[in-house]
């Protein structure tokens, strides 16, 4: 892998997780507001809350789109952002190059 595709691999996962970021902390908004400004804080300052951390990583596996489950194994969310298997695997590594156990 050369420079260029590096850097356009680094601007991918920025854009994944930023997007999934985005979406977990609207979403944390209306179930927890404290917890919720907290985390964006600790986002806009580059630095995730352990607890924030393992909320976003909690959040983003159950939140992966189009994994054939049924009704019987979890609620459905209704949600207009989709989160793939390697958008969660993004997550996760993002997470884990930050110092996080995930």
């Amino acid at each position: 892998m050369d420079d260029n595709d590096s850097q356009q691999s680094d601007n991918q996962q920025r854009g994944t997780v930023e997007r999934l970021v985005r979406a977990w902390l609207a979403e944390t908004e209306h179930h927890d507001h404290d917890a919720a400004s907290e985390a964006r804080a600790g986002w806009e300052q580059g630095s995730l809350s352990e607890p924030a951390a393992q909320d976003l990583a909690t959040w983003v596996t159950a939140r992966v789109t189009n994994t054939a489950f049924n009704e019987d194994e979890g609620p459905h969310v209704e949600s207009n952002v989709r989160i793939t298997p390697a958008d969660k695997d993004t997550m996760h590594r993002w997470l884990r190059s930050r110092g996080h156990a995930v």
